[in-house]
């Protein structure tokens, strides 16, 4: 195991609305995809310390402490780093990109010394194309250009040079297949460079215009920030996981993506190391629940017009007329390759672009869409006649298919299973329908609908239920638990106080929880077809908060949400998982983990306030303070 990597949870994340870069506490830029979220990398030494890239600034000492925060209510950067001789930081940031697709992405480092003197180290190294693209390195006054074939980062420098006395405080070469930057500082000084893809000829960029970048984008931060409805108790937690699930979206589309990163692995020396840098049409469906009750109607309703774009196309064939995950433009073609020539983090490999669970059966899948299209119209998002008509052909189609085998919400390798989760999930989407059908009148064979749906209920009591173990199970053949079925209460399917509902949480408490993380099944007792063991699901302990509380258990769903507030990391960021020793683990930052903290947050103040229950009134707060 290489004990040169940062550890995954030791970074910060900045963007543009469009792509995201990972900024470590050292001030190294490790992880950076242009000109979208899933495009080839050119800075990726997280996954590979000498082949991968990196844009480093650092003190020229190796006695030094870094901190780093984000400004207030921004997606704004500091890195700051502390030596006898002075205090020096880095702000990073990246001016939004706007709504339409563009290939010209701006990412910002301002370097200044705010008490005393110091002497930083910058040291750009791209690697284009996952590290397999040659380019050349051209230097001129105002900065440098790195081109390759496909792709070219311009570096502007930013402000005339420093001097001090008679000579300048830095100094420019040529380093390997990169440059590299010297220069001293005094209190008060300050330069910077900023970094842009597909760009012109290096230019000399004032301090006029890097404040005014600055201020822009601070501006555009803390006005959407503004618009959030939440004044619940722990707004800072809520207002960043928010800001990530922003960061994380893609905004010509309104597409989430599950992660901004690639193969960070599950298990460290693993072989479970996954491309999240696409959107999970369960991922993103539940982000609506978490939009809507913070009063982001207009980020809402762009996810549900991407997804209904999904359903109109149906380019589905073995996974039904969706797929389950998608491009952030909705193109479909996730082709899963390794790369053979990284050795992956901390040596973990086989390190995976593309994914191959594209073309995964996932039924479930169609449950989280109705619902997000129901919780949608709920809102006053209503669906014109063609989007009903695509609606009604899609349930048709689970009405027809529901009763097989499949390889369900995690996503296994290891052969198709009658998933209860799955099950469930086709009764959410049926019951949708139906409520929608009949809150607006629509034409629809409900009693098809209606028939299919009560089977599916029967089913899942009968097959679904394990009567020894006294729970509801992974799936029919077995007596293994799984803690995606603490949507059960969540989602309608079960009463939260139904007998057979807190049989089965209690027998959660016992396998799959852990002082309050806890773990989504046993891969020992459910094999899934991967070599390897894994930690805690950050979004399965935040389903578990707010399973705990419908049950009448506030005061331990309020201890548990706050042992978790604990887990994350220092600016407030979670990945997808937790290990043994409390660290994160998988790619990083999770939308999956942040929404899931903002639904158990919103759901438990309600709930700590009104009692515990039903919990439909939250969202009907959050649009009346829109």
């Amino acid at each position: 195991m290489r004990d040169d990597y940062p550890d995954i949870s030791d970074h910060g994340l900045i963007g543009d609305l469009q792509t995201a870069a990972l900024v470590a506490s050292d001030g190294t830029i490790d992880w950076f995809c242009v000109p979208r979220f899933d495009s080839p990398s050119v800075f990726a030494s997280l996954l590979d310390g000498e082949k991968g890239g990196y844009f480093r600034v650092r003190p020229d000492a190796d006695d030094y402490v870094t901190r780093q925060l984000y400004l207030p209510n921004t997606a704004i950067l500091v890195t700051r780093f502390l030596t006898e001789a002075g205090v020096g930081e880095v702000i990073d940031f990246m001016p939004i990109a706007g709504r339409e697709a563009t290939d010209r992405h701006e990412l910002v480092r301002m370097i200044r010394v705010v008490r005393g003197s110091m002497r930083f180290i910058s040291e750009v190294q791209p690697r284009f194309d996952y590290g397999r693209a040659p380019h050349t390195v051209e230097l001129s006054d105002a900065g440098a250009v790195f081109a390759s074939d496909e792709l070219t980062l311009t570096m502007h420098r930013v402000g005339d040079p420093v001097v001090h006395g008679t000579e300048r405080a830095g100094r420019v070469e040529v380093l390997e297949q990169g440059v590299r930057v010297t220069i001293s500082l005094d209190a008060g000084e300050m330069t910077g460079v900023v970094l842009e893809s597909q760009a012109s000829a290096p230019q000399q960029i004032s301090f006029d215009r890097l404040r005014e970048m600055f201020e822009d984008t601070r501006r555009y931060w803390r006005d959407w920030n503004a618009r959030s409805t939440y004044t619940g108790r722990w707004r800072e937690m809520v207002s960043r996981a928010a800001m990530t699930l922003k960061l994380m979206t893609y905004a010509p589309s309104g597409a989430l993506v599950a992660a901004p990163t690639a193969a960070l692995p599950e298990q460290v020396g693993g072989e479970r190391n996954w491309d999240y840098r696409y959107t999970w049409v369960r991922d993103a469906s539940f982000s609506v629940y978490a939009l809507l009750g913070l009063g982001y109607t207009e980020e809402a309703e762009a996810f549900v017009g991407w997804l209904m774009d999904r359903i109109r196309e149906s380019v589905g064939t073995g996974s039904g007329p969706l797929k389950i995950m998608y491009r952030v433009d909705g193109s479909s073609d996730l082709v899963e390759e390794s790369l053979d020539h990284w050795e992956g983090y901390r040596g973990s490999s086989p390190v995976h672009v593309g994914n191959g669970a594209a073309d995964q059966l996932q039924l479930d899948i169609y449950g989280e869409a109705m619902d997000a299209i129901h919780l949608a119209d709920t809102h006053g998002l209503q669906l014109p006649h063609r989007g009903w008509a695509q609606i009604r052909d899609m349930l048709d189609w689970v009405c027809e298919n529901w009763d097989q085998p499949e390889e369900g919400i995690w996503e296994t390798r290891g052969g198709r299973q009658d998933f209860t989760y799955g099950r469930f999930m086709c009764w959410i989407a049926l019951d949708r329908g139906i409520r929608l059908a009949r809150r607006h009148g629509r034409p629809a064979p409900l009693a098809t609908w209606i028939e299919q749906r009560d089977r599916i209920y029967e089913q899942v009591m009968a097959k679904g239920w394990h009567p020894e173990r006294g729970a509801f199970v992974q799936h029919y053949d077995t007596d293994v638990l799984d803690a995606s079925l603490l949507l059960m209460p969540l989602m309608g399917f079960v009463a939260p106080r139904d007998p057979m509902w807190l049989s089965t949480l209690d027998e959660m408490d016992e396998e799959l929880v852990s002082d309050s993380l806890v773990y989504r099944y046993d891969p020992a007792a459910s094999p899934d077809g991967l070599r390897g063991s894994e930690g805690t699901f950050t979004l399965c302990s935040f389903f578990y908060v707010d399973a705990l509380a419908r049950a009448g258990r506030l005061d331990e769903a309020q201890l548990v949400f706050e042992k978790m507030l604990t887990y994350a990391n220092h600016l407030g960021l979670y990945s997808e998982e937790i290990g043994l020793t409390g660290e994160q683990l998988g790619n990083f930052p999770q939308a999956f983990s942040h929404l899931a903290l903002i639904n158990a947050a919103v759901n438990l103040d309600y709930q700590l306030d009104h009692g515990s229950g039903d919990v439909e009134a939250v969202l009907m707060k959050a649009r009346r303070a829109t």
